[in-house]
């Protein structure tokens, strides 16, 4: 398809908690995919960065900040900002410089060095900010609304808390085999749930971290990528960075307020689900299609409700799907081969661009012992605080 391009290198620093500026990880993550491309920095004609917000001024130039580690050589430059969607807006940017010809090669980097414990909003009173009223008029922390949807999932369709253990024990299993994952230790459904009540049901093992980490992509037409040597490079199809729907009448936190729907019916469908309909429909294809998925599971429950919005099954049946192992590696639609955020934790600007990676990996059949078997279509899938839609197709 003309509105293709491809991905010539993918490159991620480890996460964990490393101690160090988010501007290191980011440089080793960017000359990994560099390598990976075989295309020299000053070959360069772009670079997007992802931004972080705890990274100080550097952090919200994130385009330049990286440009200038890597050595200024005048290539144009980008920052994106759009909180856990901010990788995907980043790709997004990048494809359409490619596509207008404004670039052939463009680099694409996300990076964060997060704190210890829950995110809290930046310092400052902020009374027409979201993220602000929640955390000081409900004092809802990330977890207390993993808690509430994991609360609504077990009183709508009857989900039980093995059935979210069950989650962390797929991604901790796939995240063993991936040398990129902060964790990598097999967990049982017992040791989910011995570990500590978070926000109930959840237990710590329900609940991702956050992280130190780092991705990175080098994007390009596909007349560059054939130019280079590679004939058959994954190409990205399609993205979508959709926004929610008038009227938005189910309450989405950590957003506080809905709209009324007296006068305009809502959409028959949820926010998250119009994320990934947006990017079947721009790529062509169905969930039927799919060889597997990489998702947002900031929890275990969050993770049932994207098999649902993505159309892997239908309402409510998302439980049945781990139980019968359709969506572990070795099943029907492997979802999070990476170990998802299981096993990475959250390094905000740098996880949907991770998940790229993943779906790059293992559509070249180089992803090792978490290898799909066939892999040829992938799609990722993510949110955004306040709005910020974030998914990608990728195909071979």
């Amino acid at each position: 398809m003309s509105g293709d391009i491809a991905v010539l290198g993918a490159g991620m620093h480890p996460w964990g908690k490393w101690g160090r500026s988010f501007i290191e990880y980011g440089t080793v993550a960017a000359r990994a995919a560099l390598t990976d491309a075989g295309i020299d920095w000053t070959d360069v004609h772009s670079v997007v960065g992802a931004d972080t917000v705890r990274g100080g001024y550097p952090g919200y130039v994130a385009g330049a900040t990286f440009a200038q580690a890597l050595g200024w050589q005048g290539a144009r430059v980008t920052s994106v900002y759009a909180a856990c969607a901010s990788g995907a807006q980043a790709i997004n940017t990048a494809r359409a410089q490619i596509l207008a010809g404004m670039a052939d090669v463009v680099l694409v980097v996300g990076a964060d060095a997060a704190p210890k414990g829950f995110f809290a909003p930046a310092g400052g009173d902020r009374h027409d900010d979201p993220d602000w009223l929640r955390f000081r008029v409900l004092g809802a922390t990330n977890p207390a609304y993993f808690g509430l949807y994991a609360r609504r999932r077990m009183a709508l369709h009857g989900d039980s808390v093995d059935d979210f253990a069950q989650v962390k024990v797929k991604n901790a299993a796939a995240g063993a085999l991936n040398p990129n994952a902060r964790y990598r230790k097999a967990v049982s459904a017992e040791e989910v749930a011995a570990s500590a009540v978070v926000a109930d049901p959840l237990r710590l093992l329900d609940i991702c971290a956050t992280s130190d980490g780092a991705a990175a992509l080098v994007l390009t037409s596909m007349d560059f990528a054939r130019r280079h040597g590679a004939a058959d490079p994954v190409r990205i199809r399609a993205v979508s960075t959709v926004t929610p729907t008038y009227p938005k009448a189910v309450l989405d936190l950590p957003d506080i307020a809905t709209d009324s729907a007296a006068a305009v019916e809502p959409s028959p469908h949820s926010f998250r689900a119009s994320i990934a309909r947006a990017a079947y429909e721009e790529a062509g294809i169905g969930p039927e299609e799919l060889s597997l998925a990489e998702v947002y599971d900031l929890s275990t429950a969050l993770e049932l409700e994207w098999y649902e919005d993505l159309g892997l099954c239908g309402t409510g049946e998302g439980a049945k799907l781990v139980r019968d192992g359709t969506t572990a590696l070795g099943g029907r639609i492997p979802v999070n081969a990476s170990g998802g955020l299981a096993s990475f934790g959250e390094a905000v600007p740098a996880q949907a661009i991770a998940q790229v990676c993943e779906l790059t990996w293992q559509l070249r059949g180089t992803a090792g012992a978490r290898q799909v078997a066939g892999a040829r279509v992938g799609i990722t899938t993510n949110q955004g605080l306040f709005g910020h839609g974030s998914s990608v197709v990728a195909v071979r």
